[in-house]
């Protein structure tokens, strides 16, 4: 029989439907059954591509005897984070202050009124079935000691809201970025790529794209190899899908080899921005290759009828991890035929496996490398191993697929959306636009009404109201789409959304805003969110959102604010870097004013190409018609294109020429 969860649109949520667990969404009806039955809540959160999210399934959640000691002592709520990113963040938080580390599957206990008392990951379930028992009798025979304690918990999660040193000044120098740059480059791999750990290497792709912008600006060539070093290795590792396109989430391993073989639409984009920008400084074909394969990826395999783009990919198919992307050597050798050879020995293919008995694709070095050393005709072998590719991904096709996650979340849209638009910036390419287009013009229709966002998109439902990384994100996407169309409607769309935050979001005693909108449900606190993890931090993303648009609409309110903003987070990028990256990249705006191009004429759109180069941070608006954009007033004169650069708003003389408005641009 299906439980509540039945009646639910979240993939993950159905996956427990059928479960002898009497799951509750998240909602007042489980609330007020804990409240009027005195039983405690268990709030057990994860999405829909989680590995030991299914194991823990399996293992506790389809057992009756676990099922039936959960029915008994608790009242039982099941979240997908993805679409309730607000409950998560809570007891996310509760468990991280009690014992220092997070993850998912996350199972929290709280009082019937949501305030956390206890919290875990992932449980055998012996020991599943103690922790159970024993949280009960906690709530059960010691309840004045339980209340206690979850006030003495969510005053700890008040404090790790707090800013240090709020309200800085706001003039920022060069010599702090220097000093950024030397606690970057110590936290990095050198040889690997990525942050200096031991094993779980994330991409963290915002970190790269700072490291990226510092460099140019700053000059630095050690920083400068540290990113070309980041970009190569997790391109070249398993963490790439070499047959299909696309990254994983993460590596269980230091050298980006083994994947977390989950595939998260969030990462996608974020990794196209990178290596499409990445790209624009250093042309290497492999960046090109990279953005191309993982367009196609998300194209053929997250990307519904109307333009949206799905969630996730699931880490196991069968019933088990990574066996859909995973190769025995005598499958490659009966699909390759005569072209076995080169291909296993650059795709490091062993007869005994090279992960758990099989095989995971990766290289050690490029194809010219590689070619070189074995004395090859390098366009004949990077031929072969094209012809291989296709040959085994065609193979891979009939396999059983790993589930899809194919509820559409604004937040993670915009990340892809923007994905389309830098790509299109780099490599020109009609189809990346199109893409874009689409997506912006399904945000619009089917996730937006007059100014308010919803979260979730699915079956022509829509049922959650947007967090703030909802708008932060879309508002950003619309800004970089506006300015490789010069569609005026993006911005007008952007500034909706804004207005929008601004009334709904505000936090009276802060300049940032809160993550929860005060038309939505309030649980234990309105959290703000300032740190960038996997996906930047809201507030650091509309901070840059804020000062472009007020830059391209002449709002002076806009501007002061993301400069405010920038300021209360100072000290924490100072002393954090790497988890502070986004607001890093608006710190090196500060330090290094960037220009503002107007194009005026019918030639507009193609001079806006040929202005991406030299490599640099500029925000272009244009109109072929005269248009009524503060920067471009006035500014149309018949059968010419003119280019103005400007700063701040005082603009140079006016030019017809490209070249020389390069070297206004300077």
């Amino acid at each position: 029989m299906a439980n509540r969860l039945a009646n639910e649109t979240s993939p993950y949520l159905l996956q427990h439907a059928h479960n002898p667990v009497e799951w509750y969404p998240w909602g007042p009806e489980a609330l007020q059954k804990a409240k009027d039955e005195g039983k405690p809540l268990l709030v057990s959160i994860g999405y829909a591509a989680c590995h030991w999210c299914h194991v823990m399934e399996r293992e506790s959640f389809e057992d009756e005897q676990v099922a039936r000691l959960m029915n008994e002592l608790f009242v039982c709520i099941k979240v997908d984070r993805e679409e309730r990113p607000d409950v998560d963040k809570i007891y996310m938080d509760a468990v991280m202050v009690m014992s220092g580390r997070g993850g998912w599957p996350l199972n929290a206990f709280a009082l019937p009124d949501g305030r956390p008392i206890y919290g875990g990951t992932y449980y055998p379930q012996k020991q599943w079935m103690s922790v159970l028992q024993q949280v009960s009798d906690f709530y059960q025979k010691t309840r004045d000691r339980a209340t206690a304690y979850a006030s003495e918990l969510v005053k700890a999660m008040h404090q790790m809201d707090k800013v240090e040193n709020p309200g800085g000044h706001l003039d920022f120098q060069e010599e702090e970025l220097q000093a950024v740059a030397t606690k970057l480059l110590n936290q990095s791999d050198p040889e690997w790529g990525g942050r200096n750990v031991r094993s779980n290497k994330f991409p963290l792709p915002q970190n790269s794209l700072f490291m990226l912008r510092l460099a140019h600006y700053l000059g630095h060539e050690d920083l400068q190899q540290q990113v070309k070093t980041n970009l190569e290795k997790m391109a070249h590792g398993g963490i790439y899908d070499h047959l299909g396109g696309g990254f994983a989430r993460y590596s269980v391993d230091a050298y980006w080899k083994v994947p977390h073989f989950e595939k998260m639409l969030y990462d996608n984009g974020q990794l196209m921005s990178l290596y499409s920008e990445a790209f624009l400084n250093y042309p290497q074909p492999l960046y090109r290759q990279v953005v191309s394969d993982t367009l196609d990826f998300v194209a053929r395999e997250l990307t519904s009828p109307e333009g949206g783009f799905y969630s996730s990919l699931d880490a196991d198919s069968e019933g088990e991890e990574g066996k859909f992307y995973v190769w025995e050597h005598g499958e490659v050798a009966a699909i390759l035929g005569e072209d076995l050879r080169p291909f296993v020995d650059y795709y490091n293919v062993q007869p005994s496996g090279n992960w758990e008995g099989k095989n995971v694709l990766f290289v050690l070095e490029t194809e010219e490398e590689f070619a070189e050393r074995w004395n090859l005709d390098a366009g004949e072998f990077a031929g072969q191993m094209k012809r291989s590719r296709e040959k085994l991904l065609q193979a891979r096709e009939t396999r059983v697929r790993p589930g899809l996650d194919d509820k559409i979340l604004a937040s993670w849209n915009g990340l892809m959306l923007l994905g389309c638009v830098d790509a299109y910036r780099a490599f020109r390419e009609p189809r990346f636009l199109e893409m874009a287009l689409r997506n912006a013009t399904f945000i619009s229709e089917k996730m937006s009404e007059n100014g308010r966002l919803y979260r979730n998109y699915k079956g022509g439902n829509r049922s959650i109201p947007g967090f703030l990384d909802d708008y932060a994100n879309v508002i950003a996407a619309y800004v970089g789409l506006y300015q490789v169309t010069f569609d005026e409607q993006w911005l007008h769309q952007a500034d909706a959304h804004l207005q929008y935050v601004m009334e709904h979001f505000t936090d009276l005693d802060s300049p940032l805003f809160f993550y929860t909108s005060d038309e939505g449900e309030i649980l234990v606190r309105r959290k703000t969110e300032r740190q960038d993890d996997v996906i930047p931090a809201s507030n650091s993303v509309l901070a840059m959102a804020m000062q472009d648009l007020g830059l391209l609409l002449d709002r002076s309110e806009y501007r002061d604010m993301a400069r405010k903003m920038l300021a209360t987070m100072r000290h924490d990028l100072l002393e954090l870097p790497a988890w502070h990256s986004n607001w890093g990249q608006q710190m090196l705006r500060e330090v290094y004013p960037y220009p503002e191009v107007a194009i005026s004429g019918e030639k507009a759109m193609d001079i806006r190409l040929e202005l991406e180069q030299p490599y640099g941070h500029r925000l272009f608006a244009g109109a072929i018609q005269p248009s009524a954009l503060p920067l471009l007033a006035d500014r149309h004169q018949a059968d010419k294109t003119m280019i103005y650069v400007c700063e701040g708003y005082t603009c140079q003389l006016p030019t017809e020429k490209v070249d020389e408005a390069r070297e206004l641009m300077r």
